[in-house]
């Protein structure tokens, strides 16, 4: 038996963001508090969400202090800002890092409690306050999932967090709020996306709902990926990678992630790395060192990308992915760790810590070749450049 979970309402296409407040009335709700970022006041966006919102008679309460990779002191501050306000739900507006903010506050809301309690394996599904979901990326998915990323600054952990309690009941899905995002943003979100469709496809926990999800994203992501990096304005291009991150969202929610999710957290909490583009450095050594053990899955995945035929062999095919993984990479300018900057002594002596913190997330038991401590120390050493 496979269960299956989505948003209760989700609104896409152009111009989604006017209809918040009937999908808000939809589900009963009217007192929204909003957490965003400050880019996103500074550059007009929270005035467009804000908007529809006023001239629906609604008040908005806003806190605009998250940071990239929320962390315990963040969530802290934005919950003790929604205490009192009489706020009947909590939107979150912006890329992965407000939403995950949102999503924490909201299950927390109504049962304040120690953050890393909900860290996994726990499973949080006890409803807070509803979360509404709007995404200013193609990237995360966010919006469609049930899981939110906490950084504990104590430890030096990204905490993954999982349960119904960080469903969104409502999603916004408007491919307008990423035009003319700019290249590096749009890469890395970008192959975010391609990273959750992948792995939600070859997990173990991959079912025929996920997996029709996965293929449509990797459909509709590859073969746009790199326009929507040079030409930030093209309508049709930035739809396809909102509609297809948005599919490898419910796709990763309903299978899960795996292997480079696992290892790609610690490299953000230690060396704040943005989450896409760390994926992105582990992406194609992990595919490599996975595929062996399920060459039709990532067959299947080289064929949905257009990078090989539909007569071709699963072992050609597999070839032709994993080349496809490091031209991409080399075509979005995607560094390794060296030449982003991380100290080559200071990775190698965190390489055993990373190892522990990936297995111990539980995503590595995902991945259909099951990596042990030294097998990951070692695909840590290999991409580090």
């Amino acid at each position: 038996m496979t269960a299956i979970n989505l948003p209760r309402v989700i609104r896409i296409g152009g111009g989604a963001l006017a209809e918040l407040p009937q999908a808000l009335a939809q589900c009963g709700l009217s007192r929204p508090f909003v957490v965003t970022d400050r880019f996103l006041v500074e550059h007009g966006y929270l005035d467009r969400l804000a908007e529809p919102l006023l001239a629906a008679g609604l008040s908005v309460e806003v806190f605009a202090d998250t940071v990239p990779d929320p962390t315990v002191v963040v969530v802290e501050a934005a919950l003790s800002a929604l205490r009192d306000t009489g706020c009947d739900c909590v939107i979150g507006f912006g890329g992965g890092s407000p939403i995950d903010t949102a999503k924490a506050i909201a299950a927390l809301a109504l049962d304040p409690r120690p953050i890393p309690v909900m860290k996994a394996p726990a499973v949080t599904d006890t409803p807070g306050l509803p979360i509404v979901a709007v995404p200013t990326t193609a990237g995360t998915g966010s919006e469609a999932t049930r899981f939110t990323i906490i950084t504990d600054e104590a430890e030096g952990e990204k905490m993954l967090c999982a349960g119904l309690a960080f469903l969104p009941t409502i999603a916004v899905v408007d491919y307008e709020l990423t035009l003319e995002k700019p290249a590096r943003l749009t890469a890395d979100t970008g192959i975010d996306s391609l990273t959750h469709a992948i792995e939600a496809y070859v997990s173990k926990r991959a079912n025929p709902f996920s997996d029709a999800m996965a293929l449509s994203a990797m459909k509709l992501i590859a073969p746009n990926i790199r326009t929507a990096c040079t030409e930030p304005g093209n309508r049709l291009v930035r739809e396809a990678m909102m509609v297809g991150a948005h599919h490898a969202g419910i796709a990763f929610s309903n299978a899960s992630v795996a292997l480079v999710h696992g290892m790609s957290r610690p490299i953000g909490a230690f060396f704040h790395v943005p989450h896409g583009l760390s994926n992105a450095m582990l992406l194609p050594a992990v595919t490599a060192f996975s595929a062996p053990a399920a060459p039709r899955r990532y067959a299947d995945c080289a064929r949905a990308m257009g990078v090989a035929g539909e007569g071709e062999g699963d072992q050609s095919a597999v070839a032709r992915l994993v080349e496809e993984l490091g031209a991409l990479n080399a075509d979005l300018e995607v560094p390794t760790p060296r030449a982003h900057g991380i100290a080559e002594a200071r990775w190698f002596e965190l390489i055993p810590t990373m190892a522990s913190q990936a297995i111990a997330s539980g995503s590595p038991a995902n991945n259909p070749r099951e990596a042990d401590a030294e097998e990951i120390a070692r695909l840590y050493e290999g991409v580090f450049g």
